[in-house]
């Protein structure tokens, strides 16, 4: 399904967004009937399963209070998570394009679950201002990837352990692969939370990407990563207010059999909750 009106921006619109209609962004190709899927080799499909088996995960501890969990969700998991996006962003309230500025090099579609957080302003409410549209409610089963997340993460690393969080936000971002976002913090929770040092927790499906982390906004201090599909990425405590962005979104690296249960779009799917 195509977003309809692509390019078009409606009367209510503000400047620097281009808003969708009810219809939303489809992140996945429609499946033509009678198209023939040919299989991955079983070598390709016993690898993937492997790596994307939650025994097989790998945790490391970047800095205080910054744990990545690499591998952690299994492929069934991605899927599911995939679809339920899918599902939420073609509907009300689903994917649209946010303004950024004149220029600007980051191609995304962006959905917000739970609260609408506004990139015009930095601000949280319940309704877009563009169109009143209400964000969809993050699905139970979201909240359950969190919990386990946060609770594995602490399990591993019991002296770089962060509190749990009930999230009430999740924004969805869906990369192109000449997506881009430069380095900043995420700041705009209310100070409770933020005092608080409640974590962020972030979801990676799709093409790898080229991660950046630091104290401050300088791309030539910052520390690189490659997340990939299936990894999470936890910063709270100590590392709530750390810079971070994406420089590269990598071509053709998503796992074959995501790609062929779902017909995930070429790019990277990204989900960052949080409570506010």
């Amino acid at each position: 399904m195509e977003p309809r009106g692509r390019g078009r921006r409606s009367p209510s619109t503000p400047p620097g967004v281009v808003g969708y209609d009810q219809s939303g962004f489809d992140i996945c190709h429609p499946k033509q009937p009678g198209t023939i899927v040919l299989k991955p080799p079983l070598l390709v499909k016993n690898r993937e399963k492997r790596r994307s088996s939650c025994s097989s995960a790998k945790a490391l501890s970047l800095r205080a209070g910054m744990v990545l969990l690499k591998g952690y969700l299994a492929l069934s998991d991605q899927e599911k998570i995939v679809e339920r996006c899918r599902e939420l962003g073609v509907g009300d309230g689903g994917f649209y394009q946010p303004g950024y500025g004149e220029g600007s090099k980051m191609h995304l579609k962006m959905m917000c679950l739970g609260k609408n957080w506004d990139p015009d302003t930095s601000q949280y409410g319940d309704q877009r201002p563009f169109d009143g549209a209400k964000p969809p409610e993050i699905p139970p089963e979201f909240h359950n990837y969190v919990r386990n997340a946060l609770r594995d993460s602490n399990a591993f690393f019991p002296d770089n352990s962060l509190p749990s969080i009930s999230p009430d936000i999740c924004i969805v971002n869906f990369y192109s692969q000449s997506g881009r976002l430069g380095l900043h913090q995420d700041k705009d929770e209310s100070e409770d939370s933020l005092g608080r040092g409640l974590p962020v927790v972030s979801f990676s499906i799709g093409d790898s990407a080229d991660f950046l982390y630091g104290d401050h906004r300088d791309v030539d201090k910052a520390h690189k990563l490659q997340l990939q599909s299936g990894d999470v990425l936890i910063f709270g405590g100590p590392s709530r207010h750390v810079f971070h962005g994406v420089t590269a979104i990598h071509p053709s690296t998503a796992p074959t059999l995501l790609l062929q249960h779902t017909n995930l779009r070429p790019g990277r799917l990204n989900l960052t909750f949080r409570q506010y």
